[in-house]
């Protein structure tokens, strides 16, 4: 059985998960990049060389590097169940509105699911969704009737680019991160995804830190905004030891859910806190 986990933040890296830049970046416009956290619009083909190029460099230095969407589309493809319970968490009554819900479910369902992987992380606009995949759906659709056809079905999701926030390892187990902002909420949904159903993750031997079972269906408002933490935040420096930034996206009761949690098996020896002003300057204690 494979064993996966971070041991150190300046030991020799053997595999990594990436985000390669996507649709969701090219969704980014002069009125909406605020609405996803981003300061500006980006030059996504720029973004995408310098991607390939940090890529390639790692594979040099005989890192295993694993794209992010792909894992999602293979766990998609490889676990029925996986893909039923991700949908049901993103495609919901207060998402899409109830007389939406079971008709998009249903057509996302049947998306192959290289495609499904790609909208899930990239978006789908309400004219997206009637030109390609489902004629008519404002006919029926209170919500698509009212929002007009660029509104969003899926939410893109610009930051996944940034894939250490969304889930953090820690020795020998993982966290799926609540997150601060609401808009970057559903890419621990992705990420619970492909640790759950991809065979890669399914089979090998790492504990969930939290939630517990890794069932991010659990999360609920106590989670997200009043208890957050993010992975920017999280460092194992090694020999027993973990480096925790509060901040900003990093709060206090979270850490304590996430100590109690390692120091119950054994996993830490000590936390440190490194506390941090509670602004944007500050928002990660990785980019400091």
């Amino acid at each position: 059985m494979t064993e996966l986990g971070v041991y150190s933040e300046v030991g020799r890296l053997q595999k990594v998960m990436v985000h390669r830049p996507d649709l969701s970046l090219r969704r980014l416009t002069p009125g909406n990049h605020d609405d996803f956290l981003f300061d500006d619009v980006l030059w996504v083909d720029r973004a995408i060389e310098e991607h390939d190029a940090f890529v390639r460099l790692m594979k040099d230095e005989g890192v295993r590097v694993y794209y992010l969407q792909e894992l999602l589309a293979e766990a998609l493809a490889a676990d029925e169940d996986t893909r039923r319970r991700l949908l049901e968490q993103v495609v919901n009554e207060t998402t899409v509105g109830i007389s939406a819900m079971d008709a998009v479910r249903l057509c996302l369902m049947d998306m192959e699911p290289d495609l499904l992987a790609q909208h899930l992380i990239g978006g789908l606009t309400i004219s997206e969704l009637e030109c390609l995949y489902m004629e008519g759906i404002s006919r029926f659709s209170l919500t698509a009737a009212a929002a007009g056809p660029d509104a969003f079905v899926l939410p893109p999701l610009p930051n996944t680019l940034f894939t250490r926030d969304s889930s953090c390892w820690i020795f020998s187990g993982v966290i799926l991160n609540p997150m601060f902002w609401p808009v970057r909420r559903l890419e621990v949904m992705n990420v619970a995804a492909i640790y759950q159903g991809h065979p890669m993750f399914r089979d090998a031997s790492f504990e969930y830190w939290y939630p517990p079972l890794g069932d991010a269906g659990t999360f609920d408002l106590q989670d997200f905004g009043r208890s957050s933490l993010e992975g920017g935040d999280v460092m194992p420096i090694g020999n027993g030891t973990v480096l925790i930034g509060m901040g900003e996206r990093t709060q206090a009761r979270m850490i304590e859910v996430v100590a109690r949690a390692l120091f119950a098996k054994n996993a830490a020896e000590r936390i440190i806190i490194a506390r941090m002003s509670r602004d944007r300057a500050h928002m990660h204690l990785d980019t400091v």
